[in-house]
């Protein structure tokens, strides 16, 4: 599955629960999207707080899909193509070295 029909899934799910609507109890704002990405890739690192053991798989994937989701829509309300930003970024880190 590319991108494009994921970010096009979460932006259906989005409005639909009409949080894009400007009286919306969950505004969709960068900066509100930032704190909920933050928030869910915490949640993934909690799977891992208190043991070296494997997390539940389902319950991963579960975290790690929040993730995505607010990472799509951080970078889609900000006008980021995600696939060529990762594409750039890898190009750099191509060429730099780590101690």
């Amino acid at each position: 599955m590319d991108l494009r029909t994921l970010e096009a899934a979460m932006h259906a799910f989005v409005q639909s629960k009409g949080w894009y609507e400007a009286n919306s109890p969950h505004p969709q704002t960068s900066k509100n999207l930032a704190i909920s990405l933050m928030l869910e890739a915490s949640e993934v690192l909690e799977h891992y707080q208190w043991g070296d053991s494997a997390p539940d798989s389902t319950e991963l994937a579960g975290e790690l899909a929040d993730v995505l989701l607010y990472l799509l829509q951080l970078a889609s309300l900000n006008g980021i193509d995600l696939g060529q930003a990762v594409m750039d970024k890898l190009k750099i880190n191509q060429n730099r070295t780590w101690e």
